[in-house]
């Protein structure tokens, strides 16, 4: 049985990082991009300014879609976040859905 559990993921900031669009040897087209969010959060009730830079990768429809866009562009992203593998548990988000802001 599969577990959905509640992992969904939204960002928007800067594209700062664009492979090029590739495809896995199942045929699936693959793009790999990062982007910079610089954002004021409210944390213990006071405001707190952060930037983070996302790694993150795109998969099929989404992929080819973020590989239209340009370094330097504001973007908007929509997926979740995963392990990079097994073994590296670095955060990786997975895109389902990117835009330009």
């Amino acid at each position: 049985m599969i577990e959905l559990g509640c992992n969904r993921f939204v960002v928007d900031g800067e594209l700062v990082e664009l492979e090029s669009l590739r495809t896995t040897p199942a045929g699936v087209s693959r793009i790999v991009l990062k982007i910079r969010n610089v954002s004021t959060q409210q944390e213990a009730g006071m405001p707190r300014r952060v930037q983070c830079d996302i790694p993150a990768l795109a998969f099929g429809a989404a992929a080819k879609q973020a590989s239209l866009l340009q370094v330097g562009k504001r973007v908007k992203a929509e997926g979740f976040l995963a392990q990079r593998s097994l073994r590296i548990e670095q955060l990786v988000m997975h895109i389902d859905n990117i835009t330009l802001e």
